[in-house]
């Protein structure tokens, strides 16, 4: 049983394929439900989620220290989500929220550019000049946007498992492949890998609980859970907020123990 992701440049099929393909599977598919379950839970709105997606730069820059925030909300809501397996996620970053996880495929769809051209002038009613800025705007904007919430360059076809050329198939021959590719052995879950699901959704939990709560929102912690049990590494300049993350981290549904291994910043550092 795989999840499957599918991300696309700037042209049209995306939503149509990943649909067929959870169709012949038999699985759930989902877009903005992701983006639904983050505000529900978060209480962050819908509207900023999409802002922090969509192409348009509006106040990127000014906001761009605060993305982990979202970065973080949009993994915990995705891991919950995909817990229960049978699953078609299409989208932008998807493939970058459920990482070394086995039975995640990743998929992405690609194109040459006259390809890209034709589909945004039919779809945007733009002349070739108009749709080639729009496509550039585009896949600029997308390139800082992942890279700033992600770290990665959503162009190197090495982060996914199969990258398709839609311009030399029709949809039904690509969601036909993903469908193979996705009941091949490679990629059915097995006790390890649902176990790595699991703990990527408790670290997930409890980095999101950490980071919208006002005392600990700004400390910068690792974390890992395994098997319930969740280690945090870090400084704090305020020792006394130890026994504040633990408090938080022990609320969260599923930790069943908590290994803290938090340093005090000495005091005279800070003013040198």
């Amino acid at each position: 049983m795989a999840i499957v992701t599918v991300s696309r440049g700037a042209f049209s099929g995306g939503k149509v394929l990943a649909e067929r393909v959870a169709s012949v599977l038999g699985y759930r598919c989902i877009d903005r439900e992701v983006l639904i379950e983050a505000s529900r839970r978060y209480g962050i709105s819908e509207a900023r989620y999409t802002e922090i997606l969509e192409t348009q730069p509006h106040w990127w820059e000014k906001w761009r220290e605060g993305l982990r925030l979202y970065r973080i909300t949009l993994q915990a809501a995705m891991c919950e989500i995909a817990r229960d397996g049978k699953l078609v996620y299409h989208g932008h970053g998807g493939h970058e929220l459920l990482p070394e996880i086995r039975h995640v495929l990743k998929v992405h769809l690609t194109a040459p550019i006259e390809f890209r051209l034709a589909q945004v002038m039919a779809r945007e009613g733009l002349d070739k000049e108009s749709a080639r800025d729009y496509i550039e705007r585009v896949d600029k904007a997308r390139t800082r946007r992942l890279k700033d919430l992600f770290g990665a360059d959503w162009h190197d076809p090495s982060r996914y498992d199969l990258v398709l050329n839609i311009s030399r198939m029709t949809l039904e021959s690509a969601a036909r492949l993903i469908v193979e590719t996705a009941q091949r052995e490679e990629f059915q879950s097995n006790q390890e890998s649902e176990q790595a699901l699991e703990d990527l959704t408790l670290t997930a939990r409890v980095e999101a609980a950490l980071i919208i709560s006002r005392a600990t929102r700004n400390l910068n912690l690792k974390t890992r859970a395994a098997r319930g049990e969740v280690h945090l590494w870090g400084v704090l300049a305020d020792p006394g907020l130890e026994e504040t993350i633990v408090g938080i981290v022990e609320k969260v549904p599923g930790v069943k123990r908590v290994v803290a291994k938090l340093e005090a910043l000495p005091m005279d550092s800070l003013y040198h």
